[in-house]
């Protein structure tokens, strides 16, 4: 596929996971036979994620699809929650503790709040897998893996994007104050834009307000011909502004969902920057198995990256199956 995948070039952190996670590339027989061995007779696996979403947010949904096919296929009881308070994701957090689960899959997208914690799962003998947010904090935090993207190389790429479809200044809207995550994408993107990037701080629950927000920059400076959103969902309320306003600012985005795929197939939005997120939420399960059943520990201290993979009008069509049940 042309373009998929950027070159994470600048970290050295790149473990890409093609294929490690593959159980049954094995012959029929002999793949079977050892996953069985791994598994062995013990109980039933118990691994709670805690993130930091918001209602509504479909990125999230994925991430969900791709930890239960796992846990469907590991056997493993697979508990959800969210908050996105970081002080209350954290007391999500101690009750999984509480409950004694056999792993524990966070996000970090502020990491102080979730420092004390985790110390504690630490000291309750209970895995913890970081995902999405936070991959510079995670092995501090005691994390044992991290899955997603390199925050900052995919800032870089999505920068480079908005360049080449022409824009010359642009907004990224940051959708959640305090999130490193968003933050870096924004300073990454800055790194390679030719032109001014501006962040707009807008609150992300509320999507009239971001409406509002992008409606009244795009009114009172009619030079802004690019913006860049940080979420699927906040990419079509741009698109909703642009057409409301009768602005031709270009639009990026990052993340998918079905609704995207037309979006960009129209010309509507320019691209998006795709971080998987089903694989993080597949490989994150797969990950506490793994560790469980066999010890294996996915990374060797490295983050394993799942993006950024850039869809374009020229690639979105062959991803268009996945994202209509969506997994993509």
């Amino acid at each position: 596929m042309r373009g998929v995948f950027a070159r994470a070039s600048s970290k050295g952190l790149a473990v890409l996971a093609a294929g490690a996670l593959v159980l049954s590339a094995c012959s029929s027989s002999g793949g079977k036979e050892a996953e069985k061995a791994a598994e062995g007779d013990g109980p039933r696996l118990e691994v709670a994620m805690v993130t930091h979403s918001a209602p509504g947010d479909t990125f999230w949904d994925i991430v969900q699809k791709g930890a239960k096919a796992a846990a469907a296929k590991d056997n493993v009881e697979f508990l959800y929650s969210a908050d996105p308070d970081g002080g209350k994701q954290a007391q999500l957090v101690q009750a999984a503790i509480d409950k004694k689960v056999d792993g524990i899959i966070v996000t970090l997208a502020k990491p102080d709040a979730m420092k004390d914690v985790l110390a504690r799962a630490a000291a309750a003998d209970i895995p913890v897998v970081s995902i999405n947010s936070g991959q510079e904090e995670s092995a501090e935090l005691g994390a044992v893996a991290h899955f997603g993207q390199d925050e900052s190389i995919a800032g870089e790429a999505a920068g480079a994007q908005l360049s080449e479809v022409g824009a010359k200044k642009a907004l990224c809207v940051i959708h959640e104050q305090g999130n490193v995550g968003l933050e870096a994408r924004c300073d990454g993107a800055r790194k390679t834009f030719d032109g001014e990037l501006e962040n707009l701080f807008v609150q992300g629950a509320n999507m009239p307000d971001v409406k509002s927000s992008i409606t009244a920059k795009l009114q009172s400076d009619k030079s802004i011909d690019g913006i860049l959103t940080l979420g699927a969902p906040f990419a079509a309320t741009a698109a909703a502004v642009k057409k409301e306003v009768g602005s031709d600012a270009r639009i990026g985005t990052f993340d998918l969902n079905k609704d995207l795929i037309g979006f960009i197939k129209s010309g509507a939005i320019e691209f998006a920057v795709d971080q998987q997120p089903y694989l993080q939420g597949y490989q994150a399960v797969e990950a506490v198995w793994l560790l469980k059943r066999n010890g294996n520990v996915l990374g060797g201290g490295r983050p394993v990256l799942t993006g950024p993979a850039i869809v374009t009008r020229d690639n979105a069509a062959e991803l268009e199956q996945f994202a209509d049940r969506g997994t993509r």
